[in-house]
């Protein structure tokens, strides 16, 4: 069952994300602050509406509650396909291009619980995240997601027509793009000329 308004949505992958990458819940004030809403008795509302959706499940000791993601079960060797959409630059950013339709076949465990529809693959080239093991040649997954925290490997979009792969930072308003790379520096932009296009979630690599 999914999320009934957008906001709801919106919040529910918020929790999921922040749980994702801290190991425990946010709090209402957490979830408050970063949608800026000023009363937490709003957010409650819409946690109470997920709960309701079966997307949560809260103890309700302290106003605490825990997240229950909902995912079928499946094989430890079941599949999945995802659209190749092209190519993206681990080094100086390349320009955007899109093949023609093609998918590849991923373990459907790679995508944790990010749902196969919500990802897409891009094939690297260059070498400027190889100390994350991302090299010349494989294949990235991406979540189709535009909104990135500070640390996240993205696929950012320059000047609207050059991507490239590389841990996202901001500086007021300036973000930086840092590659995983002892030999390369780091790109630094105003932020207007940078767009993120989706958040690295794992790696095929061909066989040779």
């Amino acid at each position: 069952m999914q999320p009934r308004t957008q906001r709801q949505k919106e919040i529910f992958d918020y929790i999921s994300h922040f749980i994702e990458r801290h190991g425990y819940e946010p709090s209402y004030a957490q979830i408050a602050r970063h949608f800026q809403i000023s009363s937490k008795a709003t957010i409650a509302k819409h946690i109470e509406a997920l709960e309701k959706r079966g997307l949560l499940s809260r103890e309700h000791t302290n106003g605490s509650f825990a997240l229950r993601v909902q995912f079928e079960d499946v094989a430890t060797d079941a599949t999945c396909d995802v659209p190749l959409l092209g190519r993206v630059a681990a080094g100086a950013p390349l320009e955007a291009f899109t093949d023609a339709a093609q998918t590849v076949t991923v373990p459907r465990f790679l995508l944790g619980r990010v749902r196969p529809e919500q990802v897409y693959a891009l094939k690297v080239t260059g070498d400027s995240m190889i100390d994350e093991h991302i090299c010349d040649g494989d294949i990235a997954l991406i979540e189709n997601r535009v909104e990135a925290r500070d640390g996240e490997i993205v696929v950012a979009l320059v000047d609207g027509q050059r991507a490239t792969l590389k841990r996202l930072f901001r500086f007021g308003r300036e973000v930086e793009l840092r590659p995983a790379n002892s030999q390369l520096e780091p790109i630094r932009l105003p932020a207007y000329q940078v767009q993120v296009q989706g958040i690295f979630r794992g790696l095929l690599r061909p066989a040779v």
